[in-house]
């Protein structure tokens, strides 16, 4: 059984975006560990409600930056055309040979209530998604570290406008757009794909009534 495998096993795994869909979940166990953390059977038997909330900097720190036009005037350029604001100084996508790469992501919209069994993390760099037009989506993450329970996630909704960096290693659900459309992805790209994927012992719920 996965859960009875280290965590150290699972170094570098290989996943695309579509892998991430439950349905098609890897098969062979080494792809994945449980996160028991110690839960009792009460426990694990039951679902957790995420209540999402609104997307804010203050709230999203400890799982990286909110990308978005800030209330302040930027540096002007092009002889005063334009103002440009410096949003993430460092996207740290060079670890182990890293480059960046600049993908675009074309999402259905999800139904919720949703339910999250499994989530991911990159440990070698950050990764980004900026929607191309107004498109809200839900964004479902735990700190870095120990891998996550369902009692440790938080969950935010963007106004449609907003982007997000995820901080390295910090763990996450797979995009869950609310409106469907184009997502401008930013990631490190190299040899190995650096994405770590973890089933949860027990299930949590988006609670999502927007």
């Amino acid at each position: 059984m996965a859960g009875a495998l280290k965590e150290k096993e699972f170094a570098t795994l290989a996943c695309r975006a579509d892998v991430l869909q439950s349905t098609d979940r890897p098969s062979d166990p080494r792809h994945v560990f449980c996160c028991t953390r110690g839960m009792n059977d009460a426990f694990l038997h039951a679902r957790m409600l995420l209540t999402v909330q609104p997307l804010t900097q203050q709230a999203f720190a400890p799982y990286g930056t909110v990308l978005a036009a800030p209330a302040n005037a930027g540096r002007s350029i092009n002889g005063g055309n334009a103002e440009r604001f410096d949003l993430v100084g460092d996207l740290q996508l060079g670890s182990a040979g890293g480059r960046a790469m600049l993908a675009l992501f074309r999402a259905q919209a999800r139904r919720f209530p949703h339910e999250v069994t499994e989530m991911e993390r990159h440990a070698l760099g950050s990764q980004t998604f900026v929607p191309l037009g107004k498109r809200r989506f839900v964004i479902v993450v735990a700190q870095a570290g120990d891998a996550p329970s369902a009692d440790t996630l938080a969950a935010f909704i963007t106004d449609g406008l907003q982007g997000i960096t995820l901080a390295p290693g910090t763990w996450h659900h797979a995009l869950l757009a609310v409106d469907a459309g184009d997502f401008v992805v930013i990631e490190r790209a190299a040899g190995a794909v650096d994405c770590e994927l973890c089933a949860l012992s027990a299930s949590a719920v988006v609670d999502w009534k927007g």
